[in-house]
C-alpha cells in the first residue's frame, strides 16, 4: 500500500512442482496453501510445462521495480536540506571518539554519535573496523539474467519449485522477466567473515575490506545462460520463448542459519548506545520495516 506505485501486480504467476528432484508434491503444495489461506487454484501443467510436472498452480505474487523506488526516495531526500548524499566515496576507517564516531573517507573526516550500518553485503567489514564481532553469513556472487520473452510469456511468471529448478518472471515494470535457477544463480560461495573470492586476485579495486561493483569488474564471471535456458527450455512449452538482454551481478548475504530453511530474516543489532552503531543485515526489501520500532525506541 506505500509503495503501489513501483508494484507490478496484474500477471498471473505459476507455481508448479516436478515429479523428480523436489522436496514437495502437488498435493503438498496445495495443502500448505489453504492451510495459510493463500490463493492457489489448480491448473494443467500441460498449458506451460511439457515433462516431469505433477502440479501447476495459479498464485499471486507481485514484483516491485527496484529503480522506481530508487527514484522516488531520491526525490523525498532532496526535498530535505539536511540531508547529503555523498557517491563513490570508500571509507578508510571508523573509530570511536568519546560520544561519537569519526568516519574517514581520505579527503573528509565526518562526525556522528548516531551510526546505522545499511551496506548490505558490506555489513561486516563496517563493524570490523569497529571491532564488533560480525554476523555469521555466507556470501554469494549471484547472476540475475534479464530476459525478452514472447507474448504468450508476457503476462506470465514460471517457477517450478524445492529443488534444482528455475523461475522465470516479470523484472518489476522493466517490460523484462528475470531468469534465475537454483543451481546456477550462485557462482561463486564465500564463508570468511568478509567475502573473499578468488577474482578479487584479477581486480585490485576489490577486496575483502572494500567490494567492488559486480556489474562493472572485468573479472566477473562469465554468464550461466547456456545453463538457465537450457534448465528452462527443458521444462517448458516449446512455444514460450525468451532470448538474453543482460545480467545483473551482485554479492548476497545470507545467514549460515538459512541455510537449513532458505529464510531470508531481517536482523537488526545494536552494538553500542552513546554512540549508537546499528547494523543491519537485511533479508527481502518488505522487511524494511521491522527496523522502525528500534529507530523509534533508539
Amino acid at each position: 500500500k506505500d509503495y503501489d506505485f513501483s508494484i507490478l501486480t496484474k500477471f498471473d504467476q505459476i507455481y508448479a512442482t516436478s515429479s523428480m528432484f523436489s522436496w514437495t508434491t502437488g498435493e503438498q503444495f496445495k495443502k500448505f496453501c489453504k492451510n495459510a489461506g493463500i490463493k492457489c487454484e489448480e491448473i494443467n501443467p500441460k498449458k506451460y510445462f511439457k515433462r516431469n510436472i505433477d502440479g501447476a498452480f495459479l498464485t499471486e505474487e507481485y514484483t516491485y521495480d527496484a529503480k522506481i523506488l530508487r527514484n522516488y526516495f531520491l526525490s523525498e531526500l532532496a526535498k530535505h536540506n539536511n540531508v547529503e548524499i555523498i557517491y563513490n566515496t570508500k571509507i578508510n576507517s571508523i573509530t570511536k571518539n568519546g560520544g561519537h564516531f569519526e568516519i574517514n573517507t581520505g579527503d573528509i573526516t565526518y562526525q556522528t554519535d548516531f551510526l546505522i550500518n545499511a551496506t548490505y553485503a558490506s555489513t561486516n567489514q563496517i563493524s570490523s573496523m569497529l571491532n564488533f564481532n560480525p554476523f555469521k553469513i555466507k556470501y554469494e556472487l549471484c547472476e540475475i539474467i534479464l530476459c525478452n520473452v514472447s507474448n504468450e510469456l508476457k503476462d506470465v511468471g514460471l517457477t517450478v519449485m524445492d529443488g534444482p529448478f528455475f523461475s522465470i518472471m516479470p523484472f518489476g515494470k522493466t517490460g523484462y522477466h528475470s531468469l534465475t535457477a537454483v543451481t546456477f544463480t550462485p557462482h561463486k560461495t564465500s564463508y570468511e567473515d568478509l567475502p573473499a573470492f578468488n577474482c578479487q586476485k584479477k581486480n585490485t579495486n576489490c577486496t575483502p575490506n572494500c567490494l567492488d561493483n559486480c556489474n562493472l569488474c572485468t573479472a566477473k564471471p562469465s554468464s550461466a545462460w547456456e545453463y538457465m535456458s537450457h534448465l528452462a527450455k527443458k521444462y517448458m512449452n516449446d512455444e514460450l520463448c525468451f532470448e538474453y538482454v543482460d545480467s545483473l551481478f551482485s554479492i548476497k548475504p545470507i545467514l549460515k542459519t538459512s541455510e537449513i530453511d532458505d529464510s531470508r530474516p531481517t536482523v537488526i543489532r545494536t552494538f553500542s548506545n552513546n554512540p549508537t552503531y546499528i547494523s543491519v543485515l537485511s533479508g527481502k526489501i518488505n522487511t524494511v520495516y521491522d527496523l522502525d520500532e528500534v529507530l523509534d525506541n533508539a
